[in-house]
């Protein structure tokens, strides 16, 4: 424990410059307790919403099943409370299958966009492997966009 370290709950109300101005084994610490905190809430949350499934899982079973939906979002009401229960839709499609579709629809004259949606993407660690040649031919294609930048800060 460093001594006068502010806590997560005082960091909340601090002045950003005022925490810039903290030396960097104090941020350091609050970074760690900020994870943990983070971690700790996280499977909480986990905790709570397991035993709300197992509470209104069947119930919502039912709600589809009356409505006959096999997904999607049902309503119901316990007490003055009113469950909107999801079960989201995850479709995956074997690319290899669609290629193979893709092409018998071109060879019968017809436009496969009409039908599904074509996107090409090129692995970075290939195109970093590839000859100058094919590389420059790419790069009008290619847009590099940045993310959002992190800090670890680890203690010796």
């Amino acid at each position: 424990m460093i001594p006068n370290a502010p806590t997560l709950d005082q960091l909340r109300t601090m002045p950003v410059g005022d925490i810039i101005a903290l030396p960097s084994e104090m941020l350091a610490v609050l970074q760690e307790d900020a994870d943990a905190a983070l971690k700790s809430a996280k499977s909480m949350k986990d905790w709570l919403d397991g035993a709300i499934a197992k509470k209104f899982g069947d119930r919502a079973r039912e709600a589809r099943a009356a409505v006959a939906k096999d997904t999607g979002i049902v309503r119901f009401s316990d007490g003055a409370i009113t469950i909107v229960a999801d079960l989201p839709k995850k479709v995956d499609w074997d690319q290899a299958k669609l290629a193979a579709l893709v092409e018998t629809i071109r060879a019968s004259g017809e436009d496969p966009s009409q039908y599904v949606e074509i996107s090409f993407s090129v692995s970075e660690r290939a195109y970093g492997a590839w000859p100058d040649a094919i590389r420059r031919a790419f790069e009008p294609a290619r847009t590099l966009r940045t993310g959002k930048p992190t800090f670890r800060l680890l203690r010796d």
